[in-house]
């Protein structure tokens, strides 16, 4: 529990926050402001300082009160937020103090989940990364040397050196063409058409082993994350690493707040689902809630009639749906599961209608 509770309000401030900061740094760098302009501007950096400083007490207390663990990067961004434009204020004499609060940057960052999944991605995919960034220093390099014994005594105040010639080949390398140096020469223009080429398999290399990384950890952090789902539905949990497998490929997670409609009576039953957390109410003759275990829709599925109740979230609740190809493949390979599905099924259709 917060040790501040007041205070949780800056916690998702961090980016709204930073915007009108930043946005005043941006402004006080504008020659003509008049001085109230100034002042007013001074004031929205004191108020975001002032809010920053609030909630740095607050993940201090949180840390103290043991209420806050593993959180070393986020302290750190609110300490910097805070005590960098406070020194500058403090020891600099100069009009720049203000920029000073361009540390603000990294407050939306502050509790940001992209940048551990970037990590991860570049860690795993540094072996490639750095193949291609060593191909790119080569063909760099190899091309500013083409250029510069290609254009050397024609543009000498150019490609008079290598130095000089490797900024043409970085602005061709990349396709920018600034236009600021431009070989003469037909055999220099051949030469930036097959650098330009070049160019773009490089970073077409570069895109395709992030986009791959980041497919991948997505891909790992949903079958974590949909294994602990269905490990904790007591069907699942008497069965092997092999047939958890299966099912976790076949299952796909879904969260729903309270109130909302998961099926309607009259629908085709195309898929049937298992409570992970939470409670559902079916509504029929005698309603009943079901809660963490339970699994409804069955017979809709076996049968393809359609459904026969209308299920809604009676809390917040989690659930885990199964669809009818995948309630066919998952029969093939757990036939335990699909039978004791199938004599849920006949058990309820004895007793009262379901989905």
């Amino acid at each position: 529990m917060s040790v501040l509770p007041f205070l949780r309000i800056y916690a998702p401030l961090n980016a709204v926050l930073a915007a009108p900061g930043l946005l005043a740094v941006a402004a006080l760098t504008m020659p003509g402001l008049s001085g109230r302009s100034r002042l007013a501007l001074a004031a929205v950096l004191a108020v975001v300082w002032g809010a920053y400083l609030l909630q740095m007490a607050e993940t201090l207390l949180k840390r103290w009160a043991g209420d806050l663990r593993d959180r070393t990067p986020a302290i750190a961004i609110d300490m910097i937020a805070v005590l960098v434009p406070f020194a500058a204020f403090l020891l600099e004499g100069t009009p720049d103090r203000s920029l000073y609060c361009a540390v603000w940057l990294l407050k939306p960052l502050r509790d940001s989940t992209f940048f551990p999944v970037l990590g991860r991605v570049l860690a795993n995919e540094a072996r490639n990364l750095i193949g291609v960034t060593t191909l790119f220093g080569v063909v760099l390099f190899g091309v500013a040397l083409a250029a510069y014994v290609i254009e050397r005594d024609i543009q000498p105040e150019k490609f008079g050196s290598i130095p000089q010639a490797m900024w043409w080949a970085v602005v061709t390398l990349s396709t920018t063409g600034y236009g600021d140096a431009i070989p003469q020469s037909f055999a220099g223009r051949v030469l930036a058409g097959a650098v330009m080429m070049c160019g773009i398999g490089v970073f077409a290399l570069w895109a395709g082993i992030l986009a791959s990384g980041f497919y991948q950890e997505i891909r790992r952090e949903d079958f974590v994350r949909n294994w602990q789902l269905v490990a904790s539905v007591p069907l699942f949990q008497k069965l092997g690493p092999a047939a958890l497998v299966e099912i976790v490929r076949a299952l796909r997670p879904r969260s729903l707040p309270a109130g909302a409609v998961i099926c309607r009576r009259g629908e085709t039953g195309d898929r049937m689902f298992f409570v992970v957390e939470g409670r559902v109410s079916v509504v029929m003759a005698n309603p009943v809630e079901l809660g963490p275990g339970a699994f409804f829709g069955e017979m809709a599925l076996m049968s393809g009639e359609p459904r026969t109740a209308t299920v809604s979230a009676a809390t917040a609740v989690s659930l885990l749906s199964l669809h009818a190809a995948d309630f066919q493949m998952l029969c093939s390979s757990s036939p335990e599961i699909a039978e004791i599905i199938r004599k849920t099924a006949r058990e309820r259709h004895g007793t009262a209608p379901t989905a």
